[in-house]
């Protein structure tokens, strides 16, 4: 039976253990046990990249025609091949191709693509094609799921605002979100962790739960650390984007143990006025991406990290009346890192051999592939329960 005192001292331990963010305890157990595990970091594109202006298929006749306002002058682009070149504003990332640090997977999409931005997001969160199976858990969260190693732990770790995306929760698997390294900073005051200090433990649940609760201070204070460094040699852009890859490599250079890290960047729903848009959020992309990844080689991290950058649907071939493009079909992924083969992977789309239904691109390669090849050959994962089928690896890694 507990004593009176034994009552009170675990009703306050229990009292304090809901202020504690939750995942920082698990956090903490998980830097221990990954210290020099594979990391994946995902970067969302939300509204639909036009990817025929991305990755650009010059020598097509079909661009000309069916591109004259949006057309790019052959003579900017970044040159792939005599046939294909990237955007001008991707100018980093052709440095990182030169470099071997990029693969750019051509016409990529799944059977009978859906032009709703919720469905195909969906489809593309959850690597399931049918309604009834999007029941809010993701690709990337079924796998971690099967994962030993995140066991208990953080296993997936959203770097911006709102909840968690569907791609990272599981039924297992810890997703958590973060928008700030500041908001985990402790509040002034009394430090709970003193009413521990000297203290046995009445019995094994307030054993428990006090060690959670030391784990997790203790890493609040790691980031308090974390947040208050600047890495003077990392050169990062003034973007939303750019903060947001600069907080992942700070918590990975802390040696924090989540497997993969998302975040996302907006606005390439790019129905009007698309020219200056997508020029800006291409070059904010690519110079982002590469000074992350110099900043892990700088680091000696370089070789754990791999990044996915993809988009829900790609653009109409034929531009609209409003110097835009409307909600198309299939588009390139590009998959970033020391580990890659870099190269171009795929057929590049015709933009003339069009889908006679719709007139849009065909697709030539299904996304599941893709996610199997970073599951498998990146993270060590098993992929068939996590997409739902058996799907064919494109042979991205080295």
């Amino acid at each position: 039976m507990l004593s009176r005192r034994d009552f009170l001292r675990q009703s306050s331990l229990f009292a304090l253990a809901p202020t504690v963010p939750g995942f920082l305890a698990q956090t903490a157990r998980a830097a221990r046990a990954q210290k020099d595990a594979r990391v994946l970091v995902v970067i969302q594109l939300d509204g639909g990249n036009d990817g025929i202006n991305t990755v650009v298929p010059f020598a097509d006749p079909g661009y000309a025609k069916h591109r004259q306002a949006l057309r790019l002058p052959t003579d900017r682009l970044v040159k792939v091949n005599d046939q294909v070149g990237l955007h001008p504003s991707l100018a980093d990332a052709g440095k990182l191709l030169e470099s071997g640090r990029l693969a750019i997977v051509q016409g990529v999409s799944y059977p009978n693509p859906n032009r709703s931005h919720f469905r195909s997001m969906a489809i593309w969160q959850s690597a399931r094609l049918d309604p009834e199976e999007h029941t809010g858990l993701g690709w990337l969260g079924r796998a971690l799921d099967e994962d030993r190693k995140t066991a208990g732990a953080t296993a997936a770790l959203l770097l911006g605002s709102g909840p968690p995306p569907v791609a990272i929760r599981g039924r297992r698997s810890v997703a958590s979100a973060m928008d700030r390294l500041e908001d985990f900073a402790l509040s002034a005051g009394a430090d709970p962790r003193q009413a521990l200090a000297g203290q046995a433990p009445a019995d094994d649940l307030t054993a428990f739960v006090g060690r959670s609760m030391l784990d997790a201070y203790a890493t609040a204070d790691r980031l308090t650390e974390v947040a208050k460094t600047r890495d003077s040699g990392a050169r990062y852009p003034g973007s939303g984007l750019g903060s947001r890859l600069e907080m992942i490599a700070r918590l990975l250079k802390a040696g924090f143990g989540t497997r993969v890290y998302y975040t996302q960047q907006g606005s390439y729903d790019t129905h009007s006025a698309q020219l200056q848009t997508h020029s800006q959020l291409l070059f904010d992309l690519a110079t982002a991406l590469k000074a992350f990844l110099d900043d892990l080689a700088a680091s000696k991290l370089a070789e754990r990290v791999a990044v996915l950058v993809f988009s829900e649907f790609g653009r109409t071939v034929a531009e609209n009346g409003s110097g835009g493009t409307d909600h198309g079909t299939a588009g390139p992924v590009l998959l970033a890192g020391a580990g890659l083969k870099a190269r171009l992977v795929g057929k590049t789309p015709s933009l003339v051999d069009l889908d006679p239904k719709h007139g849009d691109l065909k697709v030539e390669v299904d996304f599941r592939r893709v996610y199997a090849s970073v599951l498998e050959e990146w993270l060590g994962l098993k992929a068939q329960a996590a997409l739902g089928g058996t799907f064919e690896r494109l042979g991205l890694f080295r």
